[in-house]
């Protein structure tokens, strides 16, 4: 059984984070938007929006693991989707054998285990991003720490007089203490549940009007709240350290809030001027405590200096504050953006189904003549290891096509080339005689190429090199298009009886050969990475590994989404365990290739206990894919559970392949 270990906790929350990281950029762009749009509207306002804008990014990741999925088309492009528990297994063949094996060393089963940690890119941005929240975070609790110890250590001060009597002019009910501190320091409010203001000792030289109009600023903080909004915008900026995005809202979020505390001293009667004055004169002789200004709000910042006095001194500006209901509609607000934001996964698409009756199916496609139908339920059919089933509908289909174009037709070649396929599936030795009539009917047109591949595959594997190089060849001309997979054959026949210098030239012509299909130049260049390994050129090999993967996932195309319905390990959610499984199979293509290395499948475990909606995350190509899925589909697991109950859990399985 997979417990919810290491490695799944940082694949879990590569994807929650990860998401969070692309819809957090939406919002923020969201909020530069009507921050525009609000321009022209008070300061106040302005900072509850970036208010509400900063707890709409710091709640993102726990809405995205917490809320029903909304299947958006398209979105798993940006937004990864986590894989839930993690197994892996392997599967063995010699290189040597006439058919696949699946022994390991020793003739003993390869047993499913647990996935190991394995970090590769994306796991190691999660943990530079942790590192650096982590930093932030813990720069913030220095700040609020240093704060607290100034305020333990700090003295009465004589000014707690008028300050009640102003705090009560701003509307304060709770008592606000003023607190003395060491000369030169920046005033400021400190305190979420129990509020004071802190006034460095020389404030007691100052006129009576300068500690008021700094008693009704900093007391403004507190009649606004903005210690405990400091502390949640902070918060997410920490968390989001890396998104330039996120500085620049911070700026904006502190800026706004100044004003807005100017605004509510100007409210109370403060002349402008006057209260202009006094700003700047504590601007430039008091300095505030880096430590401190991490995690508290204080009063004059130099950078945001002039844009606050020309706010003061303009008799234009709005300077009203929101109401509570403006407040409850902004959160309102708030909540209906990002939540939907937060939900949205990526939509997936509708799998084949292997028909019910298979009988009926027939008759269906017997009386429209549709043998596309038959074959992509036999395909379904195949990928379930139901291969009677499969061929039943193969031949049903075969004979619709001979009935639709004859038995000399193209599209009967075509069927016999698939049942040759679903024969040597059930036996790697079988299938050449279907071969051979359909390379006979399709003569010099492309679709022989198909045909004439596995009648020299099974040439290599029977060592008749000369005959498998004259099917190449062969396939190569009657269509050009496949001359890259036919060279790279005609270099596997060469490796295979020991002709070093002409298969790599062969390899090379291949991968050089133009209008490669993306998946066929990978194929290409994971089967040469393994000739230069066989050679000791190991880092050559690497380096076509590597080209191949950036190939593999260029072509992939967006992960699968998690459906809404099914579960993450964790979070009360126990790992599902496997019960019954049934070993991949090398194919022989990829065996005779020797090709190795390793296939991931995300799926679905149903409450029953079977697998769900199997998808290739990673391939490998040579039939080793189509098999994993086919193996995999047999699997019988003990369902993951929550509060006793058996529930759907997401789960990747890596399939390794490795010749003996």
């Amino acid at each position: 059984m997979f417990g919810w270990n290491f490695a799944t906790n940082l694949t879990t929350w590569y994807y929650i984070l990860g998401g969070a990281a692309v819809k957090s950029a939406i919002v923020l762009a969201a909020a530069w938007i009507a921050a525009f749009l609000l321009r022209k509207q008070s300061a106040a306002t302005r900072h509850l929006m970036w208010t509400a804008t900063f707890a709409a990014i710091l709640a993102l990741p726990f809405l995205s693991a917490a809320l029903p999925a909304l299947r958006v088309p398209f979105s798993g492009m940006a937004l990864p989707e986590p894989a839930g528990a993690h197994f892996l297994t392997t599967a063995a063949s010699s290189a040597g054998s006439g058919a696949a094996g699946i022994a390991t060393p020793g003739g003993v089963t390869s047993a499913l285990r647990p996935a190991g940690w394995r970090p590769d890119w994306s796991m190691w941005l999660l943990l530079l991003w942790a590192a650096g929240a982590a930093t932030a975070f813990g720069r913030t609790l220095v700040g609020y720490g240093v704060a607290w110890r100034v305020r333990r250590t700090a003295g009465r001060s004589p000014d707690n007089g008028l300050a009640a009597a102003l705090a009560r002019t701003l509307g304060i009910r709770r008592p606000v203490d003023v607190l003395t501190i060491r000369q030169g320091s920046m005033p400021v409010a400190f305190g979420v549940r129990r509020p004071v203001v802190l006034m460095p000792a020389d404030a007691s030289a100052w006129s009576e009007d300068r500690r008021r109009a700094v008693l009704l600023h900093e007391l403004a903080h507190v009649r606004r709240g903005d210690a405990a909004t400091h502390l949640l915008a902070r918060a997410a900026v920490d968390l989001y350290w890396w998104n330039p995005l996120a500085w620049t809202a911070w700026r904006a979020f502190l800026k706004e809030r100044e004003r807005a505390a100017d605004d509510l001293v100007l409210n109370v009667g403060a002349c402008a001027s006057e209260y202009a004055s006094h700003l700047l004169e504590v601007a430039r002789t008091m300095h505030g405590s880096p430590a401190m200004a991490w995690a508290v709000p204080g009063m004059a910042r130099r950078s945001q200096l002039e844009g606050r006095l020309l706010a003061i001194l303009d008799s234009g500006v709005d300077r009203s504050a929101p109401s509570r209901a403006s407040i409850l509609a902004v959160a309102m607000l708030a909540l209906a953006i990002v939540a939907p934001i937060a939900a949205v996964h990526a939509q997936e698409p509708s799998p084949q189904a292997v028909p019910a009756d298979a009988d009926a199916a027939i008759r269906a496609a017997q009386s429209q003549k549709n043998y596309e139908a038959l074959d992509a339920a036999a395909k379904a059919a195949t990928l379930s290891h139901q291969y009677d089933v499969a061929q039943r509908l193969l031949e049903a289909g075969l004979a619709i096509r001979a009935e639709v174009a004859g038995e000399q037709s193209v599209e009967y070649g075509v069927g016999l080339v698939k049942l040759g396929e679903l024969e040597q599936k059930r036996d790697p030795k079988s299938g050449g005689d279907l071969y051979a009539q359909a390379a006979q009917i399709l003569g010099e047109r492309p679709e022989a190429a198909r045909a004439l591949t596995h009648l020299g595959i099974a040439a290599i594997a029977g060592r008749d090199f000369t005959q498998a190089i004259e099917h190449f060849q062969h396939a190569q001309q009657v269509d050009p298009a496949q001359a890259g997979t036919a060279l790279m054959w005609m270099a596997v026949a060469r490796q295979a009886e020991q002709n070093m210098v002409d298969a790599e030239r062969r390899y090379q012509s291949a991968i050089a050969t133009q209008d490669l299909k993306p998946v066929e130049a990978a194929v290409i260049m994971e089967v040469y990475a393994q000739f230069l390994s066989a050679q000791g050129r190991s880092d050559e090999a690497r380096d076509f590994e590597t080209r191949a993967a950036a190939i593999q996932k260029a072509n992939a195309g967006p992960l699968p989404a998690r459906p809404a319905d099914v579960s993450r390990v964790g979070g009360g959610v126990t790992a599902p365990s496997v019960v019954k499984k049934t070993e991949p199979e090398y194919s022989e293509e990829a065996r005779v290739a020797r090709l190795q290395g390793t296939v991931v499948v995300q799926l679905v475990i149903g409450t029953d206990g079977r697998v769900r909606d199997p998808r290739i995350v990673r391939g490998l190509g040579l039939g080793l894919d189509e098999n994993a899925i086919e193996a995999i589909n047999q699997w019988q697991f003990k369902p993951g559970q929550k509060n006793g109950d058996a529930v759907k859990v997401w789960a990747t399985i890596e399939v390794n392949y490795r010749l003996l």
